[in-house]
């Protein structure tokens, strides 16, 4: 294999520490094949390129590398965190990948739970914490619990202590003009702070155990409220002490539909994994205060690839291949999700695993969280029911992605079918599809959706501002998005900057796409037609979508640029169900960015809140003074400056930010 690689690469390969590091290959286009780690370097590295690896996987691989980058750290714990950082900002093709998510929900409590002794008149926000759904980072001026699966798994639980303990969920601006409790407060869900018909340390101790609830303190927090009761009832002051008794009722209905069955288990996360026809499912399952909070699905990238490296990697490093039984698949799928995904979530104690993962990952893991973490691979009791619902959960997952899948392509197919086509790859096949939207010719903005490998790529999405032209002209508009978008493809013969695929899609950079789909008839299309043979680009490609009759769902017609005849397709046609995929997002693509850039032009592009130096009581007088945000994005700064308690620098600081 050497003779194939240049001698500059082979003398810096010799020329590697035996140390710890993290290393990284690199094609002759700079495109990032693999990132690894090793315990020794310039063992690791070395054997790649001891043998002549044939038409393996391996082989592939390594014949295109080109470069080579290391980075000596000081333990495999730090190797580990930075080859997974890599390994995510890299998205190297011979590396598992697990995908960004959005991030988790939690659910917040605000404040730090310090709060002053003493009645408070009139009633504060800030003694009266509030519970609340959160996304987003963390910080240390309130308090957060999680992360939960999903956003309906936070807004149970907000039910659960509104039930329980009724803490407030209005917003702090709601609560401070509030003159009498609101619905929440009649029907037994809140306690009604805002108008002091609880007393703050009454509503203190509802949240110190709500906390000791969420943290799965169930036993301590029946405990107190009975003693609590029964003092009560000492003193005769049995209205309170019907209270309490109906909180610990409610507390002990929610425990009972819960089904806690073990006390032991407070945090504990659930590994499943299945593999099946090169793809692989992880299903997540969450046990947060010893509730089960329900379960996530995580598909990751180049699992067959990737796993022949690994296998390769763990064989150099017990240094000989013979007689080596290669691991599952599953291992390398769970243990690259383990090492990925706790880099920006919190771990909990104890991990459940359907397959045996690295002691050496766990305490790697156990090392950079500042927590020791255990593993479990072989649970009993109700471990083991858990364990086994995520099994099932993950092969139900994996089997609707291969059905859809499945699914896409015959779509795919059915369309190149009835659009008569010759693609040169069915499954590189790309369809760019525009949408005009506005709100009575107001922020006109157009978008761009891609349609490639069978699935839409929202990281290809582009969105395009329409300016110059007559307020409401969408033949324009059409215009100016198609010559952004394909006027540099014609000039240079390669696609547009902002239409390069993502790193690792395989996109269709150098050529223009397969389909361009226009959302209109007739019109639209010719306008598509004027633009393309202006560019002289081949108007094959162009397909508008007119409407049917009464606008109907399913009586949509294909019109084309090149003069054959309207096709329609039919109700049922899967080509049809593409086409109108791709155009409803399309849609909803351009849609969403209008409203947003439409709402920022009419508030000014800020709103006062975001505006350092200004507080309620100086936000409430701008606005009793110009009747509302607009009227202070109209005003000038002479005017702003003559509302009490508003200074030239702050009127100007005000003018910059809402223009």
């Amino acid at each position: 294999m050497s003779e194939v690689h240049s001698d500059q690469l082979l003398a810096q390969v010799a020329a590697l520490p035996a140390l710890p590091g993290v290393y990284r290959y690199f094609d002759a286009d700079g495109g990032v094949l693999y990132v690894g780690k090793a315990r020794n370097l310039k063992k690791r590295v070395a054997s790649y390129f001891q043998k002549n690896h044939g038409g393996t996987r391996i082989g592939h691989m390594i014949g295109k590398i080109e470069r080579l980058e290391t980075t000596v750290v000081r333990s495999e714990a730090e190797a580990l965190l930075l080859e997974n950082n890599l390994i995510k900002t890299l998205n190297p093709r011979y590396n598992i990948l697990f995908r960004d998510d959005k991030s988790y929900p939690y659910l917040k409590i605000t404040g730090t739970g310090k709060v002053a002794s003493g009645e408070a008149t009139p009633p504060s926000a800030a003694t009266f914490p509030r519970v609340a759904y959160y996304r987003g980072a963390v910080d240390r001026k309130h308090r957060y619990f999680g992360p939960y699966p999903s956003a309906w798994a936070v807004k149970e639980s907000i039910q659960l202590l509104q039930k329980v303990f009724r803490l407030r969920t209005c917003e702090d601006t709601v609560f401070a003009n509030r003159t009498r409790p609101c619905l929440l407060y009649q029907i037994k869900r809140c306690s009604g702070p805002c108008v002091n018909l609880v007393s703050p340390q009454d509503y203190q101790q509802d949240v110190h155990n709500a906390q000791a609830f969420l943290n799965g303190e169930t036993q301590s927090v029946l405990a107190g409220l009975e003693d609590r009761m029964m003092q009560h009832a000492q003193r005769l002051e049995f209205e309170q002490a019907a209270e309490l008794r109906n909180q610990m009722s409610a507390l002990a209905k929610v425990l009972h539909q819960q089904s806690v069955e073990t006390l032991s288990d407070k945090d504990v996360d659930i590994l499943a994994v299945k593999v099946q026809g090169g793809k692989a499912c992880v299903n997540l399952a969450m046990v947060r205060g010893g509730r089960h909070l329900g379960d996530r699905a995580y598909f990751p990238a180049h699992v067959e690839e990737a796993a022949a490296v690994q296998d390769f990697d763990i064989t150099a490093d017990e240094g000989s291949r013979e007689g080596h039984a290669a691991q599952p698949v599953e291992v390398h799928v769970l243990e690259a999700f383990i090492a990925q995904h706790y880099i920006g979530v919190p771990a909990p104690p104890a991990l459940i695993t359907s397959e045996p993962v690295s002691p050496e990952l766990i305490e790697a893991l156990s090392e950079q969280t500042g927590m020791r973490i255990s593993a479990v691979h072989n649970p009993r009791e109700q471990r083991r029911l858990w364990l086994e619902m995520a099994g099932k959960n993950a092969g139900i997952q994996l089997a609707r992605l291969l059905a859809e899948e499945g699914s896409q392509q015959a779509r795919t197919r059915a369309l190149i079918d009835a659009l008569d086509l010759a693609p040169d790859n069915l499954d590189t096949f790309r369809i760019e599809c525009f949408d005009i939207s506005h709100t009575g010719g107001e922020a006109t903005q157009a978008s761009c959706v891609v349609f490639h490998h069978h699935k839409m790529q929202n990281s290809e999405y582009r969105r395009y501002n329409i300016d110059g032209i007559t307020p409401g002209d969408d033949y324009a508009a059409m215009r100016q998005v198609l010559m952004r978008r394909y006027s540099k493809l014609a000039e240079a013969g390669r696609d547009p900057p902002d239409a390069t695929p993502a790193r690792g899609s395989g996109g269709g950079a150098g050529r223009l796409p397969d389909l361009v789909l226009v959302d209109g008839g007739k019109g639209q299309v010719s306008m598509a037609r004027e633009v393309f043979a202006e560019l002289g680009l081949d108007l094959a490609v162009i397909v508008g979508v007119e409407k049917g009759a009464g606008r109907k769902v399913g009586l949509e017609e294909l019109v084309f640029a090149d003069g054959r005849d309207k096709v329609y397709l039919g109700r049922d046609s899967a080509a049809l169900m593409l086409v109108a995929q791709i155009r409803d997002e399309a849609h909803r693509f351009a849609i969403t960015g209008m409203r947003a850039r439409r709402a920022k032009v009419r508030v000014g592009g800020s709103s006062l809140e975001e505006i350092p130096g200004i507080g309620a009581k100086k936000r409430a007088r701008l606005l009793q003074r110009f009747g509302g945000v607009r009227g202070v994005a109209a005003a000038g700064v002479d005017d702003i400056a003559s509302v009490e308690g508003i200074s030239r620098e702050l009127a100007e600081e005000i003018y910059r930010a809402l223009h």
